[in-house]
């Protein structure tokens, strides 16, 4: 059964504005625009300044949501963010984004499933609309991965950007409003993609930093095959649950880590790349903050009409993945 909870009452993004070319990686790490764009999709990415960090983004792209949505910060009853890369262990980075938005009374807390972390965050934004426990609730991606990056890793550096995506929802208006939502892990996947040092499992040491414990890691062929057959599988248990089926969407907004996953996903789902968002090769992979800044784009550029029914969808380290049905 669908659901009208809530709606998407406004979007917004945030990009650093360094890029960083495949050209400029060719001068650091043993690899070449060729392969990274035939492997990848990714031409170039964006890199936040050394004092810009993930509330900075997360913010910037917050208020760019709340300026569309018409809504104050003072307005909002809850704030969340999906981020792998916080300004601190803790506290959590809400609590930085709302003394900068200046949302003093919004409740706030970070949830952590990687890249599928925004769809996770707006099915638990809907609920808390649901249950009338919250009337506006702001849901920020952003993320700061360069500062986790192995610059001496040419099979992990070449993919990822910094950036941030929001999205403020409330009570279903009749548009934007979300329909299903289809949540998964798989925990047996764990050692595949993470960053090893830093928790409790292995703190900070002399000895972590001088392993380079504290960087990511990526077992890149598990992950690949993981996400080929999971992405177009939880877009379609998204489909299943709103009572439609592939051939009702109209645009597929994926998680933006590789091209070949991607068009993997689309063709899984029957449909054409003309009816799936890309930006994969202007940003690269900026994990939770990707969907989010796709979306707003993918609106800005005329790309979500009134009616239109969107799919969302991602995976990511846990192994997680996440899919949501919007009817625009």
């Amino acid at each position: 059964m669908t659901r009208n909870f809530a709606s998407i009452l406004g979007t917004g993004r945030y990009l650093p504005a360094q890029i960083l070319t495949n050209a400029d990686l060719e001068k650091r790490v043993d690899t070449n625009d060729e392969w990274i764009v035939s492997h990848t999709g990714i031409r170039e990415r964006r890199i936040s300044a050394a004092d810009e960090h993930s509330s900075d983004m997360g913010a910037a792209a917050a208020k760019a949501a709340l300026a569309k949505a018409g809504i104050a910060p003072t307005e909002l009853d809850a704030i969340i963010t999906a981020t792998l890369t916080p300004d601190y262990p803790w506290p959590a980075t809400s609590c930085i984004i709302q003394q900068k938005i200046g949302a003093p009374q919004a409740l706030a807390f970070d949830l952590s499933a990687a890249c599928s972390g925004f769809v996770y965050a707006l099915s638990v934004a809907e609920g808390l609309i649901a249950t009338g426990t919250c009337k506006h609730v702001l849901v920020v991606g952003a993320e700061k991965l360069t500062s986790i990056m192995d610059w001496t890793d040419r099979n992990t550096c070449v993919l990822f950007g910094d950036g941030a995506g929001a999205a403020v929802l409330g009570p279903a208006n009749g548009r934007r409003v979300l329909r299903s939502f289809h949540l998964g892990a798989d925990g047996s996947m764990v050692p595949k993609l993470l960053q090893p040092a830093g928790g409790t499992v292995m703190p900070a040491s002399a000895e972590s930093v001088e392993q380079r414990q504290h960087f990511l890691k990526m077992d890149g062929k598990a992950v690949f095959k993981f996400a080929v057959r999971i992405m177009g599988e939880a877009a379609r248990q998204a489909v299943e649950k709103a009572g439609l089926t592939n051939a009702d969407i109209q645009l597929f907004i994926p998680h933006q880590a590789n091209i070949r996953i991607i068009e993997a996903a689309a063709k899984f789902m029957g449909l054409s790349m003309d009816q799936v968002f890309v930006n994969v090769d202007r940003y690269g992979n900026t994990s939770a903050a990707s969907v989010a800044i796709a979306m707003d784009e993918a609106e800005e550029q005329g790309r979500l009409k009134a009616g239109d029914k969107t799919v969302l969808v991602a995976f990511g380290a846990g192994l997680t993945w996440a899919s949501c049905v919007i009817e625009w």
